[in-house]
């Protein structure tokens, strides 16, 4: 594939660029107003809804989007999902009461999820491998700059005009980022008649829909014997068994199975489930710990998450400079993961008397660990599988992180919920739940027994990153497997090989 004139790359990595941000900043920008959400609208029950609710509908939105814009091409695909993303936002600012607030999340998040896919699988129509790889190493350098500037606009936001803004403030983005793709991507010819695989579709979002629940639900909201939960678990394995049956035998699949004899799509996607899980844990509960524990108010809270956006864009820019250099990546992803399960375990020692500069610095290596796996993860997909399937395969990298993501913040949750029933709980018998216990309450103990809840706030976060730290060292042992295919002569119209 020739290499488009520098002027239409520019062009075209600024359209990606632009919407790319849009997505990922309205998915992290909710972080650090989660408090003052919940003190508004509900009790500390609901705070994981809030990101997981646009963590679920992105990750049931990417691959279908991914499949759209393989049959239709990326532009329409690419506006459609502009307009959902500003609709949800829209509701979401206007939300009264937390069931709207999340109904908006849903519908943003579908179009957020599809415009992460779809924009990176631009990348790879318009770039041989060797030069995609330092492109999606620079997205994946914006995708920090927005995952970790998002948590930083929304404290700023909440303490000037409210949490209100913090959905309104993508509006001018998204308005200039549909005009810009208007009048810059070309639109797609059809010459072929596609039949979208609707049954496939409606599979999968039942498949992810339970799965998230199950894992956000199951231990804490409901009993694991409940009938509720039981009901939850037969729809995840009915629904996964029937999607796996259609994708056997439809003509056209959302996923195709052919994509999963691919060793490094395997690979890739295990790992990007895996560092989704600690990736999202880590940013969602973070700013919360500084909150509560150090004292932090949300702006700054957001401000020490530069130093974990700082490494994440370094390892990100600096893994895709050294694809481009030299053709090579499989020993990135076992480096990378390693470097994120030893911060990880130095970010579960952390407490109330932890400074915040070591707090600052583990995060910064929290980024390192990440980055690489975000450009080197999209560029092996993408140079592994048939060009026909770049759109689901892109897709399906962010599916999997999302999920992983979605899945892990709920398994956080659940972990924070266990952990503040077993060491505030005890502290705080004039609560008849927990889960109601929001920052102002905390501010208005006594000195006492504010620095006693402090304390056992702490101990219940804190197991979280270790978790996480598990995780990550799994993510590495699995990325050994990985098989390094040359950029130089790669392309994507090869055939996928199974091993």
């Amino acid at each position: 594939m020739a290499s488009p004139d520098s002027r239409t790359l520019r062009v075209v990595l600024m359209t990606v660029a632009l919407t790319l941000f849009l997505a990922s900043t309205g998915q992290s920008i909710v972080s650090t107003a989660l408090p003052e959400i919940v003190s508004d609208l509900g009790g500390l029950s609901y705070i994981t809804w809030v990101v997981t609710a646009y963590l679920l509908s992105s990750t049931i939105g990417a691959p279908i989007a991914g499949k759209l814009g393989d049959m239709y091409g990326r532009k329409i695909v690419l506006q459609c999902a502009i307009v959902i993303f500003l609709i949800g936002g829209a509701i979401a600012g206007l939300a009264w009461n937390m069931p709207v607030l999340i109904l908006g999340r849903i519908i943003q998040g579908f179009g957020g999820g599809s415009l992460i896919v779809v924009s990176m699988a631009v990348v790879a129509d318009v770039l041989p491998p060797r030069e995609r790889a330092r492109a999606q190493g620079t997205l994946s350098g914006v995708f920090g700059v927005s995952t970790v500037l998002g948590p930083l606009v929304g404290g700023f936001l909440v303490q000037s005009v409210g949490w209100h803004w913090i959905f309104f403030v993508n509006l001018p983005f998204g308005i200039a980022a549909f005009v810009v793709l208007t009048r810059t991507l070309e639109a797609q010819v059809h010459t072929v008649r596609h039949k979208m695989d609707y049954l496939g579709a409606v599979l999968l979002m039942c498949f992810l829909s339970a799965l998230v629940l199950l894992a956000n639900l199951a231990g804490t909201v409901l009993a694991w014997s409940a009938p509720s939960t039981l009901a939850l678990m037969a729809v995840t394995v009915a629904s996964l068994v029937g999607f796996l049956f259609n994708e056997g035998r439809a003509s056209e699949p959302v996923m195709p199975p052919l994509l999963f004899r691919v060793r490094n799509y395997q690979v890739a996607n295990s790992v990007n489930f895996l560092v989704g899980m600690a990736m999202f844990g880590t940013i969602s509960f973070v700013p919360m710990f500084l909150q509560v524990v150090k004292g932090v108010d949300p702006a700054r809270s957001g401000i020490y998450l530069i130093a974990m956006m700082a490494g994440l864009i370094g390892g990100s820019f600096s893994a895709g400079r050294f694809m481009t250099r030299t053709g090579r990546y499989r020993f990135l992803p076992p480096m990378a993961t390693a470097l994120l399960c030893v911060s990880l375990i130095a970010l579960s020692r952390i407490g109330s008397e932890t400074p915040l500069w070591q707090i600052a610095a583990n995060l910064a290596f929290v980024g390192l660990g990440i980055g690489p796996n975000l450009s080197v993860g999209v560029v092996a997909i993408q140079t592994a599988i048939p060009r026909e399937h770049l759109g689901v395969g892109t897709a399906s990298a962010n599916m999997f992180r999302l999920t992983g993501g979605a899945v892990g913040t709920s398994i956080f949750g659940a972990v924070f919920n266990h952990g503040m029933t077993l060491h505030v709980q005890p502290l705080m018998p004039q609560l008849e739940r927990i889960q109601d216990l929001t920052t102002t309450i905390i501010a208005e103990l006594e000195p006492v027994s504010r620095q006693l809840v402090i304390e056992g706030f702490s101990d219940a976060i804190a197991p979280m990153f270790l978790i996480g730290a598990v995780v990550a060292g799994l993510a590495c042992l699995i990325s050994l497997r990985l098989i390094e295919l040359p950029l130089a002569s790669a392309s994507p119209a090869q055939p996928a090989p199974a091993e």
